[in-house]
């Protein structure tokens, strides 16, 4: 239905988007990929409206998060700007947001064996000298929170790529370029034969990155 093409480069700069109404009044879409129109694959960016909310519903695929900015919280608890978490198969919730938030969000594109329960505050790795913390491992696929400055060595990333050559990137902050790509804050990257040494640092950068995705 939308970027359902894995072998296709995409680069969207999530800015430009236009919302677009979801079935919950005061929750709103930026389609990124998605395989149907209410069901089945589906990447996009959500905002949600101060005192929106869903009403509880499962993931049988799975459910993968990060926080954007705002507050988003569930019966589990709030989770705060800098939030990465994970909702394997199987699970539920009844999402809200009492102030308002926007999300990055990933449904239904979980291995049938990942079932590891995940909750991360990123904002734990701002000082921290390490440039890649791995949030989530799973067989082939792995998830990093990574910061870049212009003087950064991307020799790990040459080194997670090499044998596996599909990368997701999510711009958080900062500038990178990628050939004739630009990548801004929250664009959206997605490529099946990703070379890292024709990424190149244009400002200082954090990025949400997926390795081995699909």
């Amino acid at each position: 239905m939308l970027n359902m093409d894995f072998l296709k480069e995409v680069l969207i700069d999530s800015k430009n988007l236009d919302w677009q109404a979801s079935p919950m009044a005061g929750v709103w879409r930026k389609p990124l990929a998605r395989e149907e129109a209410e069901r089945g694959h589906a990447t996009s960016i959500v905002k949600y409206e101060a005192g929106s909310f869903f009403r509880s519903h499962p993931h049988p695929g799975g459910e993968e998060i990060f926080v954007i900015r705002g507050t988003f919280s569930d019966e589990s608890g709030d989770y705060h700007a800098g939030s990465y978490f994970r909702n394997p198969p199987g699970t539920s919730h009844a999402p809200h947001s009492e102030s308002g938030c926007e999300l990055f969000v990933k449904l239904h594109q979980f291995d049938v064996n990942d079932r590891e329960q995940v909750f991360i505050d990123t904002n734990a790795f701002l000082q921290s000298e390490i440039n890649f913390h791995l949030l989530h491992v799973h067989e082939k696929e792995s998830v990093y929170w990574i910061k870049l400055t212009q003087t950064s060595d991307l020799s790990r990333l040459y080194e997670k790529t090499e044998g596996n050559k599909s990368i997701e990137i999510l711009m958080l902050k900062g500038k990178l370029s990628y050939q004739h790509n630009m990548l801004n804050e929250e664009s959206w990257f997605r490529c099946h034969d990703f070379k890292a040494d024709l990424l190149n640092i244009e400002a200082s950068a954090i990025l949400l990155c997926k390795i081995g995705h699909f």
